[in-house]
């Protein structure tokens, strides 16, 4: 497919998810099962225009005066990918599988139109009914991280403590050039190419084998500050794919025993392929069994209680730039509700003088810092941690200089420390 006719799909299936109300990931494997003709670098190259032009949605609109997928797209072109009137003109000749001809007014947009002038939720492209959440949060900078958000990712892996260590994984691993991750000491960065693409890693053997999983290094530094000892007994109550328990594992030498479990089974489907490439064996996993209570023997029985809480997801826009824009102000509501149950349900867990670590991929106030004190106010026995202290303990001392510490709480911002946007709070049990 020739650049023309890259775009002109990316701006069909663009115009679908307005549509359809539908993740990307679904819109694109549907497109590619309708274009079989489409290789794999074109389904790549499609991809990033989408998730470019979604990552920077408001300003693009903003600079072509109107919100269609087609206008979305060609402002992306100028904002996000620094392409002139021209350059995008010549794309768009109207010839074969091009997109129709630019306007008179399209083209006067993108040559003299700016953001100058734009309300904060326009220049920093987030949803306007956030933007006084976004202002609570991040005050005079609220500008500056919703663009951070709205960047690339990078791909980040984690090294397996279990069976290498980080700089046998950086000689493994060195032909996709990987840099040590600026926090995390388990950590491997990879740059992603100019198309967007990441590297091929189910190709790669390190992987396969176990010695490396993808996460993100704001997650790594959350099973890093919940500080899991050997020999400790540990519940991480959302686990998911199991992200965070491979980490805890990994740090806990496969020493005492992980209980992983989550409120929707079909998430945790994952972990068990990922737990056999570990090697991790002190992980037992506990689905749900309709209205059995899958966790009744660990009353008050766990030195450590992991909460990955479900939550609005605002922290990884990088990665799933669509999410914000199909996001809506009753999910916010949803979830505080559900933080609350599952920060209940999890104190039950915690044996006196045992941790509850809650952490969201958020950065709204109303689902971290506000959320701790809802539920200090009706748990007295729990205290919060001394953050920095704990930061310290973990061997990150450098976050100390980055992160933001409140009343209660850390939360990273992806403009201060290059990763997701995450929460973490370390609760202790008198």
């Amino acid at each position: 497919m020739t650049p023309a006719a890259r775009l002109s799909a990316a701006i069909d299936i663009l115009a679908s998810i307005a549509d359809l109300r539908v993740p990307l990931g679904e819109a694109l494997k549907e497109w590619g099962r309708r274009n079989r003709y489409a290789g794999a670098k074109d389904r790549t190259a499609i991809a990033s225009l989408i998730y470019d032009a979604l990552r920077t949605r408001a300003s693009s609109a903003w600079i072509m005066g109107a919100d269609s997928p087609r206008d979305i797209m060609l402002g992306m072109l100028k904002v996000s990918r620094g392409l002139d009137a021209q350059a995008i003109a010549n794309l768009c000749s109207g010839e074969r599988y091009a997109p129709a001809a630019l306007t008179d007014g399209e083209r006067a947009r993108l040559e003299r139109a700016t953001l100058d002038g734009a309300p904060d939720h326009v220049a920093g492209d987030y949803p306007e009914w956030l933007a006084p959440h976004f202002a609570r949060a991040f005050g005079a900078d609220a500008v500056a991280e919703g663009r951070a958000l709205a960047q690339r990712a990078p791909v980040d892996l984690r090294v397996n403590l279990l069976k290498t260590s980080r700089e046998k994984a950086l000689e493994e691993l060195d032909h996709l050039e990987p840099v040590a991750t600026p926090f995390s000491s388990l950590g491997l960065r990879i740059a992603v190419a100019g198309d967007g693409r990441g590297p091929a890693l189910s190709a790669e053997p390190s992987y396969v084998k176990g010695l490396v999983e993808v996460q993100d290094e704001a997650s790594q530094l959350a099973a890093l500050v919940a500080a899991p000892q050997a020999g400790e007994q540990v519940l991480d109550l959302c686990a998911g794919g199991g992200g965070k328990t491979l980490a805890l594992a990994s740090l806990m030498g496969n020493s005492g025993q992980i209980y992983a479990t989550d409120s929707d089974g079909r998430r945790l489907m994952p972990i068990y392929e990922r737990l056999e490439r570990s090697g991790a064996r002190n992980v037992q996993v506990r689905a749900p069994r309709g209205k059995t209570d899958i966790l009744e023997d660990l009353t008050g029985r766990c030195d450590l209680v992991l909460v990955d809480a479900p939550c609005t997801g605002v922290g990884a826009w990088r990665r799933n730039p669509d999410a914000k824009w199909r996001m809506r102000p009753g999910a916010l509501e949803q979830r505080m509700k559900d933080q609350d149950a599952v920060l209940e349900r999890a104190a039950t867990f915690v044996k006196s003088g045992g941790r509850l670590v809650y952490v969201t991929c958020s950065l709204l106030s109303e689902e971290n810092e506000d959320r701790v004190a809802a539920f200090l106010e009706t748990n007295p026995e729990f205290s919060g941690v001394e953050m920095k202290a704990a930061v310290q303990a973990a061997g990150l001392a450098a976050l100390c200089e980055k992160a933001d510490f409140g009343v209660q709480g850390m939360t990273l911002r992806p403009s201060r420390i290059g990763a997701d946007g995450f929460f973490i709070c370390v609760l202790r049990r008198a």
